[in-house]
């Protein structure tokens, strides 16, 4: 059987999800849910406008918060400066102020995603700058009023739940699945790196974005609920 990855959309409806804080057993089935997961994420983010919007979305689509909200919960201590090509990709050039901001997107418990963010604070307003600098406001929403959108310009799989070529083996599915194990699933899953523009389309950030195994902590699905 192949498993077509532009397929992850509708198969994300049909999986049986682990409950909250079960760790996904081991198998073939688990890994072809992991995967399709992943892939459905993968995509919603590279054809939305904000990755903030979307990690808040499958929050609340996956109930793994009372309140779905991202929070960036900044890290301190940490600076790194923009790169050449940074600068170049934002238009700026070597004198122009651009402050770096690394953060850590949660809903509720769950830590989805680490960005590390170079921003151009001049083309900011002082009250976006202020929310920045003070607040665990995500760059997104700090932004909203200059209806950013992104353009991404590089992504990479850091895992795959299946590995390469096993839609070419012979797949024993008359056998018992696997049960005794737990799925070990790395903490790196994908990884973006994309350009956040002002509505003028004028380059505002760059952000490098890894998405955390933690995508996959799902609250138990409620017994006999329809699936939507």
């Amino acid at each position: 059987m192949r498993l077509r990855l532009g397929f992850a959309l509708p198969l994300a409806a049909l999986i049986s999800l682990p409950a909250a804080g079960e760790p996904w057993r081991d198998g073939f089935v688990p890994r072809i849910e992991a995967l399709a997961l992943m892939q459905t994420l993968n995509a919603s983010l590279l054809a939305s406008r904000s990755a903030t919007a979307t990690l808040e979305k499958w929050c609340a689509d996956h109930k793994m918060s009372a309140e779905p909200k991202i929070v960036a919960h900044r890290v301190a201590g940490i600076e790194q400066q923009p790169s050449a090509e940074t600068r170049r990709r934002l238009d700026v050039s070597d004198a122009e102020p651009v402050k770096y901001r690394r953060v850590q997107l949660a809903c509720g418990d769950h830590v989805l995603s680490e960005a590390d963010n170079w921003y151009v604070p001049g083309r900011l307003s002082d009250e976006m700058n202020r929310a920045l600098e003070t607040t665990e406001t995500p760059f997104g929403k700090a932004i909203a009023p200059l209806q950013p959108f992104r353009r991404t310009i590089d992504m990479k799989m850091r895992w795959s739940p299946l590995p390469e070529g096993w839609e070419l083996s012979t797949v024993p599915t008359a056998s018992p699945e696997k049960t005794s194990g737990a799925l070990s699933i790395p903490h790196d899953l994908f990884e973006h790196t994309a350009v956040v523009y002002a509505r003028d389309q004028r380059p505002l950030s760059e952000v490098h974005e890894t998405y955390t195994r933690e995508v996959l902590d799902f609250p138990a699905p409620l017994a006999g609920a329809p699936r939507e």
